[in-house]
C-alpha cells in the first residue's frame, strides 16, 4: 500500500482534528505543503474561533528570577542583566492604564521572583480583577496552594510554558529543574479551574520532528486552553547565545498543526516571531493564529526584560503599540474583539463542527 500524501494527512486533520506523533512529524518535516497546512489552518480558525483577534496587554513587572534557564536572559546567572522588580502600587497603575487603553486581560508576567508571595499578589489580583479585567498569571513553578490562593482571588488563567516534552532535553536546558514538577503545576492548575496555557519553544539543539509531536500530543492530552509557541533567539549572555535562531517556517508548521490539533485553544502570534521577521504575527495570524499580546509595561523596565536581544516595540509607548497592532489586524480583514477572550469549546473529542 502506498505511504498516505502529506495533503491527503493535512485534509485529514482539518476533518478529524486527530492524527499519530509519527504522522505529525511527517507533516512538519514536509516544507513544501507549509502554505496549504497553513491555510488548512486558518479555515479551521475560522470556523472555531471566528476572526476576532484578542489583544491582551502584558505587564513585565519583574526581571529577576531563581531559574538559570539556558535558552533565557533572565536567568540567575546572567550577571550582565540590569534587574528591577515592581511595587504593587507600579503595577496597578500599570492595569488601570492598560483598561484605559481598551484591553479586557491583563497579564502579570515575572521571572520566578518569591518576593511576590501570596500576601502580595492576592491584593493585586483582587484590585485587577475588580476592574473588570481578566487576570492572567505567569509567574512560573508554584505550589498547589499558592495557585490555589491566587484563583480564588480572581485569577482567571495562568501561562506556563512546558517547553518540550523530552525530558533529556528539559534536564539539559533548564538545570535544577524537574519536568515532573513542570508538568505536576500544570495538571494543579487545570484542577483548580483556570484556563491553562502552556507551549514549547523551538529550535533547542538536538530537538526533533517527534520530540515536537510529542509536545503538540501533550497539549491535546492536558486540554490546553491557549498555546504559545516560539522561536529560539538566542541570547548572547546566555550558554545557546551562539546557537542558530529557531526555523520560523517552522514555527508556522507547528502553529498550523496546532490549530488543526486543538482546533477552539487560543493561540497567539508571538512577540518572538515579529523579532525574527517584520510582519511575523500578521503572517502567523494567516496561519491559525487568534490572539495578540502587546507590552503594555512603561519605563525603562520595557528594555530591561531581555529574553532575548532585538525584543519589538521596547521604545514605543503601549498607546501606540495597540494602535499599530490594531490598524494592522484590520488591514487583514480581521476584527479586534471586544470581550474578555476565554475560550470558547466549541470542539470536543469525537466531534466535529461542520463548516
Amino acid at each position: 500500500m502506498a505511504a498516505e500524501k502529506t495533503s491527503d494527512i493535512i485534509a485529514r486533520a482539518e476533518m478529524t482534528h486527530e492524527l499519530t506523533a509519527d504522522e505529525i512529524a511527517g507533516v512538519l518535516g514536509d516544507a513544501s505543503t507549509e502554505d496549504e497546512l497553513a491555510a488548512a489552518a486558518d479555515r479551521v480558525r475560522k470556523r472555531y474561533v471566528g476572526d476576532e483577534v484578542h489583544l491582551r496587554g502584558i505587564i513585565e513587572f519583574s526581571n529577576i528570577c531563581r531559574c538559570s534557564c539556558c535558552y533565557c536572559g533572565l536567568r540567575a546567572d546572567n550577571g550582565k542583566i540590569d534587574r528591577y522588580r515592581m511595587k504593587p502600587e507600579e503595577i496597578l497603575h500599570l492595569a488601570e492604564r492598560a483598561k484605559s487603553y481598551g484591553y479586557r486581560t491583563l497579564v502579570l508576567q515575572s521571572g520566578e521572583d518569591m518576593t511576590y508571595s501570596i500576601d502580595v499578589l492576592v491584593p493585586l489580583i483582587r484590585a485587577i480583577s475588580g476592574m473588570d479585567m481578566a487576570v492572567t498569571l505567569s509567574l512560573g513553578e508554584r505550589s498547589f496552594e499558592e495557585y490555589k490562593a491566587f484563583r480564588e482571588a480572581g485569577a482567571d488563567r495562568y501561562l506556563l510554558r512546558i517547553e518540550t516534552t523530552d525530558k533529556a532535553l528539559y534536564q539539559t536546558y533548564d538545570p535544577g529543574m524537574s519536568w515532573e514538577n513542570r508538568d505536576r503545576c500544570l495538571r494543579d492548575l487545570k484542577a483548580l479551574g483556570y484556563e491553562v496555557g502552556t507551549g514549547n519553544l523551538i529550535g533547542l539543539p538536538g530537538q526533533t520532528l517527534l520530540s515536537i509531536a510529542n509536545d503538540i500530543l501533550y497539549f491535546k492530552e492536558i486540554d490546553a486552553d491557549m498555546i504559545g509557541l516560539g522561536p529560539l533567539v538566542p541570547n548572547g549572555d546566555t550558554p545557546l547565545g551562539e546557537a542558530a535562531p529557531g526555523d520560523l517556517h517552522l514555527v508556522r508548521r507547528v502553529v498550523a498543526m496546532v490549530r488543526l490539533m486543538i482546533p477552539d485553544a487560543n493561540i497567539p502570534a508571538t512577540t518572538a516571531v515579529e523579532t525574527l521577521k517584520p510582519g511575523g504575527r500578521v503572517w502567523f495570524l494567516g496561519s491559525g493564529c487568534n490572539v495578540v499580546m502587546p507590552n503594555v509595561t512603561e519605563g525603562a523596565a520595557r528594555a530591561k526584560y531581555a529574553l532575548y536581544p532585538g525584543k519589538i516595540c521596547i521604545n514605543d509607548t503601549p498607546a501606540a503599540c495597540r494602535s499599530c497592532m490594531s490598524g494592522q489586524i484590520r488591514a487583514i480583514g480581521r476584527s479586534i474583539a471586544s470581550d474578555k477572550g476565554s475560550r470558547c469549546h466549541t470542539y470536543r473529542r469525537g466531534e466535529r463542527k461542520d463548516a
